[in-house]
């Protein structure tokens, strides 16, 4: 089934009530909490609706298809988004992370650690 920019936006607003009612309870601001939509095998232009509908954080947990992804949506849809490596990451793709990634959270060794770091210095980035 082919989502519309409607459904989308459906969606959206049905998880963020969610997050409110779940920061209400918690006596939380859910402005403390960032809505992280995971791209994972969703084809780049359904990706550009939800960055239409006000997603601006992008969730991708393999290196490969958000390589390949990630200058399609950009085609589809300028607005800049902040994209998180929610997956393992191998270190040999590790520099594919540090160029197109704001976020990493699946750092799971010290080896990974030290190559990003590396990488980082390299590019001039922390």
């Amino acid at each position: 089934m082919e989502s519309t920019s409607t459904d989308i936006q459906a969606q959206i607003a049905s998880v963020q009530a969610e997050i409110a009612a779940a920061c209400q309870r918690e006596n939380r601001s859910p402005d403390a909490v960032t809505l992280v939509a995971v791209s994972k095998t969703f084809p780049a232009e359904r990706v550009a609706l939800a960055i239409e509908a006000g997603i601006r954080h992008l969730g991708e947990n393999r290196v490969e298809e958000a390589v390949e992804k990630m200058p399609q949506i950009a085609a589809l849809n300028p607005t800049p988004v902040a994209w998180h490596m929610i997956g393992h990451v191998q270190s040999r793709k590790a520099r594919y992370v540090t160029r197109g990634f704001a976020r990493l959270h699946s750092l799971d060794s010290l080896h990974l650690a030290e190559r990003l770091s590396r990488l980082l210095i390299d590019q001039g980035s922390t």
